[in-house]
């Protein structure tokens, strides 16, 4: 058998997903990740069929994208019907992509032959026979992606398995068998690849979609039914439901069945750059994702968290470390003295052997929860909390005398301008400043900025990027209990502090004032 390729194919099918719209230059950018990760082969588009694509393959060629581990593979289709290969146009586009790799799509359903290409069963196999034939003479490897092959082999397995012979003797060298309309489950896939390896003796691929939320344990089980190539997408991208997520597959491969996949080391900057893909497709990360995701070692239960205390391994599948990832203990109402110990030990404080400051945490805790705080989603509120008991005081840059806000607006075609006012005292003088802002939030925020710029020029680097709001009692509508999230970052990390309360601009000011705080003392500014 070949050695075990890892084929990614987020920069084609991935770019499919609903909302997600790549430029070149982020094609570029994420090709270098993906070369980061250690896959074999990345699949940078379809040439010819996609002006954005073929310029893609332009610049990878003009050295724009150097692959210290990947091959680079072009994906088109086979020849027209009736057609000459080498003057077909898409196939010439393929050659000229210059890439080393080109991944040929063919059908290998007789009712998608006869109604999706209108042709004969003895036409397709020639233009799977001829596509091959040329791109192997011209020195690409080929790869041939089987469309619709387990619908296909359900119907009529006998040239479902002619078209693997063709393509093979062609010379492809791996023929990968699509789950094309994702409606297969893992056993019956399984018991297919295995009858289809010992019938074809090819080597064979896999492609999962993930319509059955079985793409992942579809690529695994065809794996272990004889599979020795296996596509997939960066964070399961793809349209309808998306592909089968190709980190998650490899963890499972490399991490639970023992196949040395990608280099370890590498797969250890999996959380990065999982989320380093994210920032560049705009898509948040999904935090409940396997492996990578920020809740995937999150604990919030106290027994879980009594456990993990003893020993991390009861409750978790893995060592994070593997994947670039790191246990979390989640603070809530669940929480008991075990969780808070564990969270204090996370962020720098030795809690053990003080069950009076533990019980007054998990007491503090408790009653806030009820009141609608939820310090599982706001680290650094809780950091606060947790100092404000330990040193026996809330840490303080500066007292708030009173803050208000107005909003302004003249008719529905000018925007509504906000004026914020704040009166404080910092470094023991009295300080009042006045903000605008296109909302309530803004103008606060620049009025407090402006308030304490002088005594706390640090500030300056502090930049809100999320605003969330969620309304906790929505049965009594606009006058219901609001909890606000405020996620800032300083240009090297981010925090997320809340406020709740019945007024969303005042839920809004604790969680602005817990955010500078917390920047403050993350920088070791000292209270002025």
């Amino acid at each position: 058998m070949s050695a075990f390729h890892v084929y990614d194919t987020t920069l084609r099918d991935g770019a499919q997903q609903e909302g997600l719209n790549l430029s070149v230059a982020d094609k570029l950018t994420i090709a270098g990740y993906l070369d980061d990760l250690g896959v074999g082969f990345i699949e940078g588009g379809w040439p010819g069929a996609n002006p954005k694509d073929t310029e893609f393959f332009r610049r990878a060629a003009g050295g724009e994208l150097t692959l210290r581990n990947a091959q680079l593979a072009a994906f088109g289709s086979t020849r027209k019907a009736h057609a000459v290969a080498a003057d077909d146009p898409q196939v010439r586009a393929l050659l000229d992509a210059g890439t080393p790799v080109v991944t040929l799509v063919a059908k290998s359903h007789v009712r998608h032959v006869h109604h999706a290409l209108r042709t004969s069963l003895e036409e397709n196999l020639a233009m799977v026979r001829d596509t091959v034939e040329l791109l192997v003479r011209e020195g690409r490897e080929v790869f041939v992606d089987a469309e619709h092959f387990f619908d296909g082999y359900l119907a009529d397995p006998t040239y479902a398995l002619e078209v693997i012979r063709v393509a093979t003797e062609a010379g492809a060298s791996v023929v990968a068998l699509c789950d094309t309309n994702g409606g297969m489950l893992p056993t019956q896939l399984g018991d297919i690849v295995q009858k289809v390896q010992h019938a074809s003796g090819a080597d064979l691929g896999i492609h999962c979609h993930n319509d059955t939320g079985c793409a992942v344990a579809n690529s695994i089980a065809a794996v272990q039914a004889g599979a020795m190539h296996v596509q997939g997408t960066v964070n399961g991208y793809g349209e309808r439901t998306g592909n089968a997520d190709l980190v998650t597959v490899v963890s499972n491969l490399q991490l639970k069945l023992g196949r040395d996949v990608i280099d370890p080391e590498r797969l250890q900057n999996a959380l990065h750059l999982s989320h380093a893909i994210s920032e560049v497709t705009n898509i948040a990360p999904h935090g409940r994702q396997p492996y990578v995701g920020a809740s995937a070692f999150a604990h919030k239960a106290g027994l879980h968290a009594s456990a993990l205390r003893v020993d991390p391994d009861l409750y978790q599948h893995i060592d994070p470390a593997a994947v670039g990832n790191s246990m979390r203990t989640l603070v809530s109402d669940m929480a008991g003295r075990a969780s808070i110990e564990l969270k204090g030990k996370e962020l720098g404080y030795d809690l053990a052997g003080q069950p009076e400051l533990l019980a007054r945490v998990v007491q503090r805790v408790k009653e806030l929860e009820q009141q609608g705080w939820t310090f599982d989603a706001a680290d650094a509120s809780f950091e606060l909390l947790l100092k404000e008991e330990v040193d026996g005081g809330r840490l303080e840059y500066f007292t708030t005398e009173s803050w208000r806000c107005i909003t302004d607006s003249w008719n529905d075609e000018r925007p509504a301008l906000a004026e914020a006012t704040v009166k404080l005292c910092a470094a023991g003088k009295r300080h009042v400043a006045t903000g605008e802002g296109n909302g309530p939030v803004n103008a606060l925020d620049h009025a407090l900025r402006q308030a304490l710029s002088a005594t706390y020029p640090e500030l300056n680097s502090l930049e809100l990027i999320d605003f969330r709001v969620r309304i906790l009692d929505a049965a009594v509508g606009t006058d219901a209990t609001t909890r606000v999230l405020i996620e800032t970052t300083d240009g090297e990390s981010a925090w997320t502090t809340l406020g709740v309360a019945p007024n969303i601009v005042h839920a809004s000011w604790l969680a602005l004032v817990d955010s500078f705080t917390f920047g403050l003392m993350k920088k070791g500014i000292n209270p002025r």
